[in-house]
């Protein structure tokens, strides 16, 4: 099943399913899977398909990325996360930080794994059988205050509003049966800027669903970014970093394209 989470024009959120052309109501949840009913309805907004409980990124998971940034095939994942509240929907926009500002914002295709029941220490032969569906992610990330300005950590530089861009729809494991062999790609104004497949990943999506599980209960909600291919923007010479007006398309066979664009940050100050 192909599934998103949209409003409508009266401004009611509701999943759907999509069937060919057109959009059907459907009723239930990540945990409890979904039913699709027999009303069309026509979607106003992409929203994204979920809101995370936790978001975990891997980094340095692509053979070939790990060789553009001369890193090293790492021995287990390397984990950091992202705030969930970074999470927007397809066609929303990519804010440049000026609070805190940034130059050094860059993009990153990965693909996003959903969990859709509670696990742990579970196998890499029973991985799968704990995911929801899966998206599409842009690991939106500030290299400077990832590297120079974060005291040894990434999440600082992964978190700011914005970055975690997904969507547009979540797509159940039985229509993705293989994540391990999927086309990805990025466009950047219309420039294939990444272009690789997820086979080039050092851990399988199994294998990184078993290693955090480890010890540890993944929850109903958790989005795992699986990690991202040669051709980042820090890694150009000279570097491509985002700048106000770009257009970005991130791609996943299977899935489809997450398009959003960019802005500078409005300063505002919000009380909660």
């Amino acid at each position: 099943m192909r599934i998103a989470r949209v409003t409508l024009a009266s401004n009611q959120i509701t999943y759907v399913q999509q069937r060919g052309e057109e959009w059907v109501r459907c009723e239930g949840s990540l945990t409890e899977g979904w039913t699709a009913t027999d009303e069309i309805v026509t979607p106003a907004r992409f929203l994204p398909p979920l809101n995370p409980r936790v978001v975990y990124a891997i980094g340095v998971n692509y053979r070939e990325h790990a060789i553009e940034m001369r890193a090293d095939i790492p021995d287990h994942p390397v984990v950091t996360m992202k705030n969930p509240a970074s999470v927007i929907g397809h066609e929303d926009v990519v804010l440049l930080p000026r609070f805190l500002p940034s130059d050094s914002v860059d993009y990153e295709v990965e693909l996003a794994i959903v969990i859709g029941k509670a696990c742990k220490n579970i196998s890499k032969e029973d991985a799968l059988n704990y995911v929801a569906g899966f998206t599409i992610a842009n690991d939106v990330s500030a290299r400077d205050w990832q590297k120079i300005h974060s005291g040894g950590q990434w999440v600082r530089g992964k978190s700011f509003d914005t970055f975690c861009p997904l969507g547009p729809v979540l797509v159940t494991p039985d229509e993705l049966v293989n994540p391990d062999n999927l086309e990805v790609s990025f466009e950047l104004n219309g420039e294939v800027m990444q272009s690789s497949n997820t086979s080039d990943m050092i851990f399988s999506v199994a294998e990184l669903i078993t290693f955090l599980s480890g010890s540890a209960t993944l929850l109903p909600g958790t989005v795992i970014l699986t990690g991202t291919p040669p051709g980042v923007g820090a890694a150009r010479t000279p570097p491509r970093y985002l700048q106000p007006g770009d257009r970005m398309v991130t791609t996943i066979a299977g899935i489809g394209s997450l398009v959003n664009t960019v802005q500078e940050e409005t300063l505002s100050t919000t009380d909660t």
